[in-house]
């Protein structure tokens, strides 16, 4: 017999039902794979070029793992105690109302996901390009036009070229590909996710053992370690930021800094809440979803701490951004910050750029398909809501798949492939997704408050403290951003905030429309 509470949590249904198929590794993998993408084999560059500082780049990460080991640990309490399809939509509904989780959806749906997604597939299609040179962002099919730069105070808009290039047709064809196999049932898209997880993670951890044992160079290790692996990271140490495009230069504090480059690594970490998202496709998910967050996360981000020691065993962390060596460039100005191509050049010559490039792009087809899976589980909870599409609400009547919700996310995210826009949008969301991870870890006191006799499974370990640390960093960030990066918040909130009129308009129609019989 269930009680009231645990019945509140979700809706009820005469629709076919999502069936429970991924275990524990299928559900880790999703986690993996989602959240390893091409981040950490690019933002260390950028990082570094902010922080000027060993110490500092390798703090950055540490930041990001107790904030994404936190948020784990906090939301595995949330999908035991509601293991339904749409994860963290359903935690804020519950918890804040139906508004929020609304916002939360369609900024997921607008931007994060499929904005995310094809940034991932363009990826995949440029790091292609290594193998196969026509591949490529420059070689245009059909070039539609360029938009031009639009100042907004200390923002720049547009900027962009619209149209079809080799490497957007790539990443296209990827979406399609993926969309189409995550029709078929999602132990099929279970199957890919776990093969391509596996092997990306195998990749990870090879640059890891490789870069140990055969990357540490004598230039390298004397220009990162001992003293000068401490320089600039003192906490009176003060650091250049330009505020906004183009705006002034002012010195700012070791906190600050941190909380500004957070925007790349919490990018790189992102993601580890997907398969919250497939909940009601997981066996036992009231073990299996806690246990998949807290591995997955934890695994994901010890490689990602190891492959920064790698890169500044292998790369000074200084160097000159015309340097005629991968060595002289050092971190900072790796060629395109692909510093770890760059390290394994170090240690393999040429044949180092092959053997990245294939594990990048084993790592970003595994990344897109993990996010093609989960996505369409939030759209299929909001359509059961009467918030989103009708038919997206509705399963395969034999493979028991969203099949609406996916082809509608899917014709999306080609549609940002072929404006340009997707990179700008993620920049935009970075404060915005911020706010939606604390009003869910915020849930959690709202929830514990309001139903205290629901059935808890796992409760997150070290409530309160853990979960209100969490809170204090993530607003931390955001008003640092704010303050300094307004290009990655103000434009962000306005697209969340474009969905309140959305939600009175959808929620007004679904009042007045009957319901139909499943």
């Amino acid at each position: 017999m269930t009680t009231p509470s645990e019945e509140s949590f979700s809706a009820p249904s005469k629709q076919p039902h999502l069936v429970a198929t991924l275990g524990w590794f299928s559900a880790t993998a999703i986690v993996v794979g989602s959240m390893i993408g091409s981040g950490i084999f690019l933002v260390p560059a950028e990082i570094s070029r902010d922080t000027g500082s060993p110490a500092l780049l390798i703090a950055a990460w540490l930041v990001t793992a107790v904030m994404t080991i936190i948020g784990a640990l906090s939301y595995g309490e949330l999908a035991a105690m509601m293991p339904d399809a749409g994860g963290q939509y359903v935690y804020l509904r519950e918890a804040l109302g139906p508004l929020p989780g609304f916002l939360f959806g369609w900024t997921l749906f607008l931007v994060i996901q499929t904005g995310t997604i094809a940034a991932v597939a363009v990826a995949f299609g440029k790091f292609l390009g290594v193998f196969f040179p026509s591949v490529s962002s420059s070689h245009w099919l059909w070039h539609i036009g360029h938009v031009p730069a639009w100042h907004v105070g200390p923002m720049v808009l547009g900027n962009m070229d619209i149209g079809v290039n080799t490497a957007n047709l790539t990443g296209i064809l990827i979406i399609l590909l993926l969309t189409f196999v995550n029709i078929f049932g999602v132990r099929l898209g279970a199957l890919i996710q776990n093969v391509f997880t596996t092997a990306k993670t195998a990749a990870l951890l090879g640059l890891v053992i490789l870069g140990v044992l055969f990357g540490r160079k004598a230039v390298a290790m004397a220009a990162n370690f001992g003293h000068n692996f401490w320089a600039g990271a003192g906490w009176h140490t003060l650091h250049p930021l330009q505020i906004g495009v183009g705006g002034p230069v002012t010195m700012v504090g070791l906190l600050t800094i941190l909380a500004v480059v957070q925007t790349g690594s919490l990018f790189s970490a992102d993601a580890w809440n997907n398969v919250t998202y497939t909940a009601g496709e997981v066996k036992n998910p009231r073990r299996n979803l806690p246990l998949s967050l807290v591995l997955g996360t934890g695994v994901v981000l010890g490689l990602y701490i190891l492959a920064n020691f790698v890169y500044l065993f292998a790369l000074p962390l200084h160097g000159d951004a015309h340097g005629a060596t991968v060595a002289a460039r050092g971190i900072a100005h790796a060629a395109d910050d692909r510093v770890a191509t760059a390290a394994l050049q170090q240690i393999f010559s040429n044949g180092g750029a092959y053997l990245m490039a294939g594990a990048i792009l084993i790592s970003t087809f595994g990344c897109a398909n993990g996010l093609t899976m989960a996505g369409p589980r939030v759209y299929y909870a909001m359509s059961r809501d009467r918030l989103f599409f009708e038919g997206a609400g509705k399963l395969h009547p034999r493979y028991k798949t969203p099949v609406i919700a996916l082809l509608i996310q899917g014709v999306w995210t080609c549609v940002l492939c072929i404006s340009g826009s997707y990179s700008q949008l993620l920049d935009y969301i970075i404060c915005s997704e911020l706010i939606f991870y604390i009003l869910t870890i915020g849930s959690l006191f709202v929830l514990r408050r309001k139903r205290p006799d629901a059935q808890r499974p796992y409760k997150a370990l070290g409530y309160p403290v853990l979960p209100a640390l969490y809170i204090v960093m993530a607003a931390w960030i955001c008003i640092v951003l704010l303050r300094y990066k307004p290009q990655y918040t103000w434009p962000g909130i306005v697209i969340v905030l474009l969905g309140v009129p959305v939600y009175a308009i959808w929620s007004r129609v679904a009042k007045r429309s009957p319901v139909t019989p499943s």
